[in-house]
């Protein structure tokens, strides 16, 4: 017996493997940032204490890295005929339905790092915000091309109410 997540027919889309590197660098900015914090810490109020959260903090941090590929690789996206699939999570999953007829609108969004990598963020709006669904890690010209696609198949939807 499957399971909710398990669709038969579905052809999941993947996306950019440009986002693992994304989440790592940020991941290792908060890493560094914090063994920065405890490093100064140290130097003024000396414990053998700080040297088991700087080592605590560097487990949590390479945990961190290890798990963000893990995360990527559980992002997809399906196109069917009246609407779209977006699934994401290991141990919490997650798979929303947006029927194209209830789309409001669709954005995509990159910020400096984003477009340092080369990818975006896809954004669907509806009535409902708990039905919204986010893609991250598109290459740019996917991107544009799913939400004119996205676009498109919402207003055909919209008119055929």
């Amino acid at each position: 017996m499957g399971t909710p997540f398990d669709l038969p027919g579905v052809e999941w889309t993947p996306v950019s493997g440009r986002l693992v590197l994304a989440r790592r660098l940020v991941s290792a900015a908060g890493t560094a940032a914090g063994l920065a914090a405890l490093a100064v810490l140290a130097r003024l109020w000396w414990s053998p204490w700080w040297l088991a959260a700087a080592g605590a903090w560097l487990a949590l941090g390479a945990w961190q890295w290890w798990l963000a590929g893990r995360q990527v690789r559980a992002i997809g996206y399906a196109e069917r005929e009246d609407d779209l699939l977006v699934r994401r999570g290991i141990l919490f999953r997650s798979l929303v339905v947006v029927p194209y007829g209830r789309m409001q609108y669709v954005d995509v969004s990159a910020g400096p790092l984003e477009r340092w990598l080369g990818i975006a963020t896809v954004q669907l709006h509806t009535a409902s915000a708990s039905s919204d669904a986010t893609i991250p890690g598109l290459p740019p010209q996917e991107a544009a091309r799913l939400r004119d696609r996205l676009s498109r198949r919402g207003e055909a939807r919209l008119a055929g109410l």
